[in-house]
């Protein structure tokens, strides 16, 4: 846009031979109404709006800042008409939702201590140019119009996403670019000044995974994304970060409000917290030694009660205001968490008497409900969840109507959060965000070790039911979900395991200390300074997410919290994998998918006039059936005699000359590999003839390697002793004795067949 009101600065992102990014933040055209707003561009084409709203009065009865961060998709910003029966948006995706987490948890923390007057940030996605995420634009527009809002705000704050590509970190990577990627890792952080003068980044949050395609790539030789490689990330993330606070700062420099004059809202009086500190600090000791959650809970409410009683007969006999009434919670918070803090810190030992890096008791079931295709409970201590795995056919994956590039899902995670499970009551139904965080944290954390829709074209369905929760239930979920998968019959690459991390600090004789807890509790997570989740498999990490209540946290701190989980993700894999360490035969209950290739200018005759065809089949087999454009036609069914019917209708329509087992063939040899030599049957249809086999033509001894017995273009004659799933066959020689009777009845490749 164009115009003299418009104020604006620029951030030059140059990731070297992947090329340059700008972006661009532009204010005082749009939104002149907002406390603050500003339009914010990733190069030409992907634009944002975010408007800073805040409320003239404090709410009344709050203890607690409102913030509220909202994204709104637009259809229009794609070019599409939204696919509703309304046709125009309704509620927010579940990736808008994601957004809005990425967006709140650095900046929620930079508002003022007692701030009360509720402030809104809401975030319209106005334009998106196809291959793009706007999830890190977006935490930056957040932070300039706060910036410039006239709030008080401690930012700037910026975003970047990164992607590890070979062996460089490629800032605000396109869609497209993930394919090869190891390790996509999104960044939130400040500039902060040490006492020296000395400026550095602070890490304020951190949402990363594996990709979908890692595994392959470190298979081929690809860096492989370990705490190492990942804490080198965070730094690389830094000169970023740094650029974009840069420009948002040389905006608010041009069109920042002043600072107002908000009422901020102390939790309590410092004569209160005397008094209550007077009555509680030696009891709490004792309390917060108690090991146990629930008998720690009930101490401390009959503490606690004493405690409000006390003060308010103090406040009858005029010796407090009558405001100390309202404020006791808040002081008992705060020397509790004094007295928390304080013991970790001096005599490293928590209050459950674990040592900062021990783990609570684990257990690990398989098989706990019948019927279901896969399930495990998972437990760490009082942390219980139950995984329940369900698989169907490809076409029940997931189509998604949002901005974001990915459009379907075959790997859906599902958590949740009953109240039961902390021993309370409340809502039930629909999920809330935080469920909605957790599911897609434990997805994340499995999608890089699930198998292929080639190697096992399932849709799967995960499901996280948080029984009881003390410390890290999103972390049980991806413990409960390998097992789970695994019981279904899921050939991961690997079990994958996570673990929670926590931090405290304080100023100790002077210094400040920090102290990374292994394994946290709810009261830990609660009275800390960092949440901090990591999962993996035993060689690398595949999900980290971070939250911290500090203004920033030092790497070298993360650092030292990255080694001290991968600690404990190993013990724990070592107990799932007692628990089952390979894929379990999948459930009788569970359907058969079996996949056939035909031609694609047969996809026609299979389907049939209206569909008569290939409903025609499935009638009659009782097998559903979905059919690609490539050709490539899935087969599902309760059974496996369904299965192999319906396979049969297929080939007999679509690939009349398809080999079966026992048909026999006169080959050629069309390439030869250390584990089998690869024979064309028919054009198009090679099949393996294993190195087991070749011995056969070999006198029955040991082959060495297979050129020694078999050649490039060498006639063979060949049976099919096996067709698996996916089509592929699996050859064996046909001797000279049973060559002398059954030769005759062999068909002969056609001379045209290629590899």
């Amino acid at each position: 846009m164009e115009g003299p009101e418009i104020k604006f600065a620029e951030a030059v992102i140059d990731n070297g031979k992947y090329g340059k990014r700008t972006v661009r933040f532009e204010t005082g055209r749009l939104a002149q109404q907002a406390q603050g707003a500003v339009a914010a561009y990733l190069d030409e084409e992907t634009m944002l709006l975010s408007a800073t709203s805040a409320g003239k009065h404090p709410r009344e009865g709050f203890d607690f800042f409102p913030l509220t961060v909202d994204v709104e998709e637009r259809s229009y910003a794609a070019g599409k008409i939204p696919g509703s029966f309304f046709r125009r948006e309704g509620r927010p995706s579940t990736e808008a939702i994601l957004v809005c987490r990425l967006i709140d948890r650095p900046l929620r923390p930079s508002f003022v201590d007692g701030l009360r007057n509720e402030v809104q940030i809401v975030i319209t996605v106005l334009s998106i140019a196809p291959d793009e995420f706007y999830d890190a634009l977006a935490i930056n527009a957040a932070s300039a119009s706060t910036q410039i809002s006239g709030l008080p705000f401690s930012g700037p704050i910026a975003g970047v996403r990164l992607a590890l590509i070979g062996e460089q970190w490629v800032a605000f990577p396109k869609a497209s670019q993930l394919a090869e990627a190891v390790f996509d890792l999104t960044v939130a952080g400040r500039v902060v000044t040490d006492e020296a003068g000395n400026e550095d980044v602070a890490i304020m949050m951190v949402e990363a995974e594996a990709t979908e395609h890692a595994w392959d790539l470190i298979q081929g030789g690809a860096t492989k994304p370990d705490e190492a490689v990942v804490a080198q990330g965070l730094e690389a993330a830094k000169p970023f970060l740094k650029s974009l606070v840069d420009a948002q700062a040389k905006l608010a420099a041009q069109s920042a409000k002043e600072i107002q004059d908000y009422p901020v809202f102390p939790p309590y009086a410092p004569e209160v917290y005397s008094a209550v500190e007077a009555i509680a600090l030696s009891e709490l000791g004792d309390v917060y030694k108690i090991a146990a959650k629930t008998e720690r809970q009930d101490a401390d409410d009959a503490l606690k009660s004493r405690v409000k009683e006390a003060i308010a007969s103090k406040v009858s006999a005029g010796e407090l205001p009558d405001v100390a009434n309202s404020q006791v919670s808040a002081a008992y918070k705060s020397i509790t968490k004094k007295v928390v803090r304080g013991r970790i810190l001096t005599e490293q030992v928590r209050m459950d008497g674990r040592g900062l890096a021990d783990i609570r008791p684990l257990d690990a079931e398989v098989a706990v409900i019948p019927r279901v295709h896969g399930s495990a409970i998972f437990q760490r201590g009082e942390t219980q969840i139950l995984g329940v795995t369900t698989l169907n056919m490809l076409k029940m994956e997931q189509q998604i109507d949002s901005l974001s590039p990915v459009t379907k899902k075959r790997y859906l995670h599902h958590y949740n959060f009953p109240p039961y499970s902390t021993g309370e009551t409340g809502r039930v139904g629909s999920p809330k965000r935080r469920e909605i965080g957790h599911g897609f944290l434990a997805e994340r954390a499995l999608v890089p070790v699930l198998p292929t829709r080639e190697e096992f074209p399932y849709a799967i369905r995960q499901v996280s039911e948080a029984l009881s929760s003390n410390g890290s239930t999103s972390m049980g979920s991806v413990c409960a979900s390998t097992l789970s998968l695994l019981n279904a019959g899921v050939p991961l690459k690997a079990p994958v395991a996570g673990i929670a991390m926590g931090l405290v600090s304080d100023t100790v004789d002077g210094q400040t200390r920090y102290a990374a807890l292994t394994d946290i509790l709810g009261a830990e997570d609660a009275l800390g300074d960092m949440d901090f989740k990591v999962a993996g498999t035993s060689e690398f990490v595949t999900a980290i997410q971070l939250d911290t209540k500090l203004d920033g946290i030092p790497s070298t701190v993360l650092d030292a919290a990255l080694k001290q989980a991968k600690e404990a993700r190993s013990a724990i894999l070592g107990v799932l994998n007692e628990a089952i360490d390979a894929p379990d035969e999948m459930a009788d209950t569970a359907p058969r998918v079996i996949s056939v290739q035909i031609p694609v200018d047969k996809i026609g005759e299979l389907i049939g006039p209206k569909g008569k065809t290939i409903n025609g089949i499935q009638d009659e087999t009782g097998a559903d059936i979905s059919i690609e454009d490539n050709g490539t036609v899935y087969i599902g069914a309760v059974d496996g005699p369904s299965a192999e019917a319906a396979r049969a209708s297929v080939n007999a329509i679509a690939n009349p000359t398809n080999p079966e087992i026992g048909d026999q063939f006169l080959g050629t040899v069309v390439k030869i590999a250390t584990f089998g030599a690869f024979v064309s049957l028919l054009p198009g249809r090679d099949g393996l003839l294993h190195v087991s086999e070749v011995r056969k033509l070999a006198g029955g001894k040991r082959v060495e390697n297979v050129e020694d017995v078999l050649g490039v273009g060498q006639k063979v004659l060949v049976e099919v002793t096996k067709v698996d799933d996916r089509g592929k066959l699996s050859l064996a020689p046909v001797v000279a004795e049973e060559s002398d009777t059954d030769s005759s009845g062999a068909r002969e490749e056609s001379t045209d067949a290629t590899v």
